[in-house]
């Protein structure tokens, strides 16, 4: 009855791979057999392991003639008479696992036979190595202890759906092998940038995700609600402003890598949900920040991938060379033709804008529009490693202005391959100056601008209390990831990037 249920339970229920439905069926009647015999692979808790496939390959030599654990996933199998050869594979890779019927009970032989590719299996036996001198164990006992129950892709070509890869990425990883090798290496990075800013006297900390201003950052915020205390919160769009809190408290060295989250668009750029590195110097400066991410660079380069160079999309990047720098007024009048030293108002700034097909609102100054040329004609320019300096004082609340030229700020961007990677700011530390800046974001707000900076009274209360001169810094660890995998898409390097939901 059980077996006649399962089968029309899935009879009108589509495969997620496309697979017919009558292969579910065949594998649900198998797990029913087994359970039948007693034999039920779901209620072994614990399977005790010796060593992972990495461990008897690289340690092959001691452990020749050893007995061994393992256990994995059968992704292959050649099944001879009274012989078989089949793959597992562990977290660490696969192993090539040689089956006797004379090792093993005449019932277990032909029991291993049922099994099928995808099925996880805990494996004991002698290490060896074959004829053909690939590195084996000799199994003398085996246990079922997971049965798959749904169809895997096609193993010879792979899961090449890209939808179906993001939204799916367990299966990505069962059947791509490389795509594991990209989270791995992230784990990489992200232990190396760890390790760089702890050798150097940085704390880590965490601050909170749920925020009741979303402050440090101009983008859109996703709102949720708090039923206890009956009042919105906003996810995090920067770790900025607590941050210089503990700044303020007298811990002079402080990051945080964690998640911020900003209500936009998609693309192989941006995904809503996405990790920083945020952290801040007392006593230091933009300059500092910029010799500090170079650093930064060279040295997580060298321990994650052997060289300080890599090829990406075609191109050759040396991050031994020195990075480049460039003021945003240059950079808009070499590749844009429009010098803004030149330009004296805003409506003469709009005036060139409208002329170069460029949308401006009613709330943009003279620096937004500086700004706005920069986005349309210069930034996909910016291949090698550059940092673009100073920017306009109207796009930067939180930074310092430049002592000799107050329109504009000491901040820099760091742009590789046409992407922004860090942004960073000699930290504006003058609680008054931190008002009107407010202030004016809020007037804007008002306008109609929904990324602008809300005000934080809590903020400014903390700043007036001395807050030291600071240099800051972000770093987003996607693109990152993604300069040092060769990644072409942000979901490339996260495991579980945001999709649309699909209809069913």
């Amino acid at each position: 009855k059980r077996s006649f249920k399962l089968t029309m339970q899935y009879m009108d229920h589509d495969n997620v791979n496309g697979e017919s439905t009558e292969q579910v069926c065949i594998r649900r009647s198998k797990l029913l057999e087994l359970q039948n015999m007693g034999d039920d692979p779901f209620k072994i808790a614990k399977y005790e392991l010796s060593n992972t496939s990495l461990d008897i390959r690289s340690c092959f030599d001691r452990l020749e003639g050893c007995h061994v654990s393992v256990a994995g996933r059968i992704m292959s199998r050649r099944i001879m008479g009274k012989a078989s050869f089949f793959h597992i594979q562990d977290s660490k890779g696969r192993l090539q696992i040689y089956i006797k019927k004379e090792d093993v009970k005449e019932d277990e032989y032909l029991k291993f036979k049922q099994l099928d590719i995808g099925d996880i299996l805990g494996v004991q036996g002698v290490v060896f190595r074959t004829n053909k001198g690939e590195i084996s164990v000799n199994a003398i006992n085996f246990k079922l202890l997971a049965k798959r129950l749904q169809v895997l892709p096609e193993k010879w070509h792979g899961l090449k759906d890209v939808d179906l890869r993001y939204r799916q990425r367990y299966l990505d990883l069962i059947v791509n092998p490389e795509v594991k090798d990209i989270f791995m290496k992230r784990s990489h990075i992200i232990r190396s940038i760890r390790k760089f800013l702890d050798t150097r006297g940085f704390l880590e900390v965490e601050t909170p995700i749920l925020q009741s201003i979303a402050g440090g950052a101009a983008a859109r915020p996703f709102t949720t609600h708090h039923n206890a205390l009956d009042i919105d919160l906003y996810m995090r769009i920067a770790l900025e402003l607590p941050l210089k809190k503990l700044i303020i408290s007298g811990i002079d060295k402080v990051y945080e890598l964690g998640r911020v989250f900003r209500n936009e668009g998609l693309s192989i750029k941006h995904n809503p949900e996405f990790t920083m590195m945020e952290l801040y110097e007392a006593y230091s400066d933009y300059e500092d920040m910029m010799n500090l991410i170079e650093e930064l660079i060279r040295e997580v380069m060298e321990e994650v991938i052997g060289s300080a160079s890599l090829d990406y999309e075609g191109l050759k990047l040396d991050f031994s060379k020195p990075f480049c720098r460039l003021t945003m007024l240059y950079a808009v009048k070499d590749y844009a033709g429009v010098d803004f030293d030149t330009i004296n108002s805003i409506e003469e700034a709009m005036i060139i804008a409208k002329e170069h097909g460029l949308d401006v609102e009613p709330f943009h100054k003279k620096g937004d529009v500086l700004n706005l040329f920069f986005e349309a004609f210069v930034e996909h320019k910016l291949i090698e490693h550059t940092f673009l300096i100073d920017h306009p004082v109207e796009i930067s609340q939180l930074t310092k202005k430049k002592p000799d030229n107050p329109e504009y700020v000491e901040r820099f961007e760091l742009y590789i391959m046409g992407r922004e990677f860090a942004n960073a700011y000699s930290e504006l530390n003058d609680p008054l100056d931190q008002r009107e800046r407010f202030m004016h974001q809020a007037a804007m707000r008002e306008q109609g601008n929904e990324e602008a900076n809300v005000l934080d009274e809590e903020f400014l209360m903390a700043m007036e209390y001395g807050m030291p001169p600071a240099g800051g810094l972000g770093l987003g660890i996607d693109r990152f990831v993604m300069l040092l995998t060769q990644a072409s898409s942000i979901r490339d390097v996260l495991l579980f990037p945001t999709m649309k939901i699909k209809k069913t």
